[in-house]
């Protein structure tokens, strides 16, 4: 039962731009058969020399195409190309030419929730995911809560987990985690902590220090009350300065719009400032240079509450965003979806960094640890922690589980393994060693670089 669950899946990429290329590599990394497809010889080439993959060179909707590259056998494909339409009728042809389950990229803000519901259900897609969307989602919640750097939700939704950066001075300083609940009042718990280049998952001895930056799980109202016990707490953002007319500043400018904050997106494009300011009434769309460090001024830059930088450019949103954050902007956000620029950014203080080719990877990630699981749970979230070093995954327990009504303390854990949460009806629980996972729990778990697919993975 443990190699079935465990089985490694076949894959077919079909579209391997940056997003493609993304998932490929955390694909192969969890050691999947993974088949990449594209139309350029050159493209393919490129990455057959980097990544242990089977490539092949042709159109993603042509049959004969599709069954080379073995597609009748494919326990998933994938479709991420440049048009939403491609996507899903070869995916359709997929799924009519064998292949078990599909994910198609479509990214159209036309196709609306119950469209994409009815495309769904007549095209047999698995799974439909919207990197902008998906994008726009997590820098809405980072700026509903700009004291984090990161802000993830699990399913439940009242329970979330945040990254903060210590002050050298931070009363949390020299503090043991096993001392926390003695100094504050607030029920949380510290799952992981960065510090300089390593990443622990801590135990109740471990100390920290100003500068770590510390992960928190725990509901809404009790990360504020810490946050607020720190002196950490920032109002919520009421003005946000948005760079670039991209489809994930229009995604976001509706969100923030439709809460009353107020917009103002600087793009180049005449004809596309024209097209935002049709589609976005609430928003105030400028055309000009975003570079112009004079413009950004004279539209209010430094009264601004945030600044996002969402530019195609990760050069350009880097630069804009050092001189939104030395003009004192409280929160900057900055697109970047090059890996070797985001050390970069973090190096010259940019703390707040957001890459939609990785917010997909992690959920067309978690789609596969779910087809792999057999019994015991299924994952219903996955984010990756601190620069990929750690995972925090969100499991459904089943009446099988085989760690149900233990005590925490007598289960086997493996080392490097923390439960953060348990989520039970709408409760949150920040559990003790006394606690015990109950079938219908929701359980998060912390994971140090260890691919858990399953509940019973955490125990040894």
């Amino acid at each position: 039962m443990k190699n079935e669950k465990k089985r490694i899946m076949k894959i077919l990429v079909a579209g391997c731009g940056k997003i493609g290329v993304s998932v490929i590599s955390r694909l192969v990394d969890e050691g999947h058969d993974v088949t990449a497809l594209d139309s350029s010889a050159a493209v393919i080439g490129g990455i057959t020399n980097v990544y242990d993959v089977i490539g092949a060179v042709g159109n993603a909707t042509d049959c004969e195409t599709l069954a080379e590259a073995g597609v009748a056998e494919a326990d998933l494909f994938i479709a991420m190309m440049h048009s939403d339409e491609l996507n899903m009728l070869a995916c359709f042809i997929a799924r009519r030419m064998g292949a078990r389950h599909t994910i198609a990229r479509i990214r159209n803000p036309e196709y609306n929730d119950s469209s994409l519901d009815f495309m769904r259900r007549e095209l047999g897609l698995s799974l439909a995911v919207n990197p902008e969307m998906l994008a726009a989602r997590d820098l809405y919640n980072m700026l509903k809560l700009p004291s984090a750097l990161k802000v993830e939700k699990f399913a439940a939704r009242n329970f979330e987990m945040i990254e903060i950066r210590l002050k050298p001075d931070s009363r949390l300083s020299g503090v043991s985690l096993s001392d926390l609940r003695n100094h504050f009042k607030a029920k949380i718990l510290v799952c992981y902590v960065r510090r300089g280049e390593d990443v622990f998952i801590p135990s109740g001895n471990f100390v920290l220090q100003g500068e770590d930056r510390i992960g928190i799980t725990a509901s809404s109202a009790e990360i504020q009350r810490f946050l607020r016990e720190l002196d950490m707490l920032k109002k919520q953002a009421r003005s946000v300065m948005i760079l670039g007319g991209s489809r994930i500043s229009f995604y976001l400018a509706k969100m923030l719009g439709d809460i009353g904050i107020d917009v103002k997106i600087i793009e180049k494009n005449e004809e596309h400032c024209e097209t935002l300011s049709g589609l976005l009434p609430r928003a105030i769309v400028i055309c000009g240079d975003g570079t112009d460090q004079e413009l950004l001024l004279e539209e209010g830059l430094a009264g601004s509450d945030a600044f996002v930088a969402l530019t195609g450019g990760d050069e350009e949103n880097i630069l804009v965003s050092i001189f939104a954050a030395a003009r004192g902007v409280s929160k900057v956000i900055t697109k970047v979806n090059r890996e070797s620029l985001e050390g970069l950014a973090d190096q010259l203080g940019l703390e707040s960094i957001i890459s939609p080719k990785r917010t997909v990877a992690d959920v067309v990630m978690r789609y596969v640890r779910a087809r792999q699981n057999s019994r015991g749970s299924h994952i219903e979230t996955l984010y990756k922690l601190a620069d990929d070093k750690a995972e925090a995954m969100e499991f459904i327990v089943t009446a099988d589980a085989n760690c149900i009504g233990i005590p925490l303390k007598d289960l086997k854990i493996k080392q490097g393994i923390l439960i953060a949460g348990i989520i039970r009806g709408r409760i949150p629980i920040i559990p003790t060693g006394a606690d015990r996972i109950c079938e219908g729990d929701r359980v998060i778990v912390v994971s140090a670089e260890k691919k858990l697919q399953d509940l019973s993975d955490i125990l040894q």
